[in-house]
């Protein structure tokens, strides 16, 4: 049974999230969730014929029962394996409101935190932690996420664990915005550049944790 940290990487499609799986599965084993199998297929073969090590699971995150399926399947692959890094990439992040008032997708950001916090190592606080980096957990969502997100970063940063906010703000170049014309030809977010920031968030010390991160190409209005 893998005993190697490992990293979960919710809501991949053909951009970011492909792009942050990449990166990351140059350092660890991946995990790759979305509803539809076909927007993880291309990188999990892809990862997994150059040398890296994914597996894709089609999840729906805003389905409680469906998470807890997801997340037995994965401690069945992984048993004790520590967790080095969880991104939840689906856009919704993490409200702090009444339950039967959340969407769809902010369900999705409140089942994906639930399940992955117990696969961080307990041990962050050691001479020797068990993993290289702090355990990292990091939303992507709207401005209007973010006192949900600080909460939770208020309640794990002192056990050890890095929770981040990203916000993404302006057009990402991807296969559905290929044909999208703007005046500047590099007038839209990289994805491998926004995959980057995702990572240097990750290798951050605890010494210095980074929060809230806002992306956007330079010609964005403020």
């Amino acid at each position: 049974m893998a005993t190697k940290p490992f990293a979960i990487i919710a809501g991949v499609g053909p951009g970011t999230g492909s792009s942050i799986a990449r990166l990351f599965a140059k350092s660890y084993p991946v995990i790759l969730l979305a509803r539809n199998p076909q927007n993880y297929q291309s990188v999990v073969d892809e990862i997994n014929s150059t040398g890296g090590q994914a597996t894709g699971i089609s999840t729906d995150l805003s389905d409680s029962k469906g998470v807890r399926s997801t997340f037995e399947q994965i401690k069945s692959q992984f048993g004790n394996a520590p967790l080095a890094a969880a991104v939840f990439n689906s856009g919704g992040g993490f409200i702090r409101k009444p339950f039967l008032e959340l969407t769809e997708e902010e369900k999705g950001g409140f089942n994906f935190a639930q399940a992955v916090l117990p696969l961080f190592p307990s041990d962050t606080n050691a001479t020797a932690p068990a993993t290289k980096y702090p355990p990292t957990l990091i939303f992507t969502g709207a401005t209007a996420s973010l006192k949900g997100s600080a909460n939770f970063a208020s309640e794990f940063g002192p056990k050890g664990i890095h929770v981040a906010h990203v916000i993404i703000d302006g057009v990402i170049d991807i296969p559905r915005t290929k044909g999208w014309v703007f005046e500047k030809e590099d007038a839209k977010l990289d994805p491998g550049a926004i995959a980057e920031a995702y990572w240097h968030l990750h290798t951050q010390p605890r010494t210095t944790f980074g929060f809230e991160l806002d992306l956007r190409p330079y010609v964005e209005r403020w």
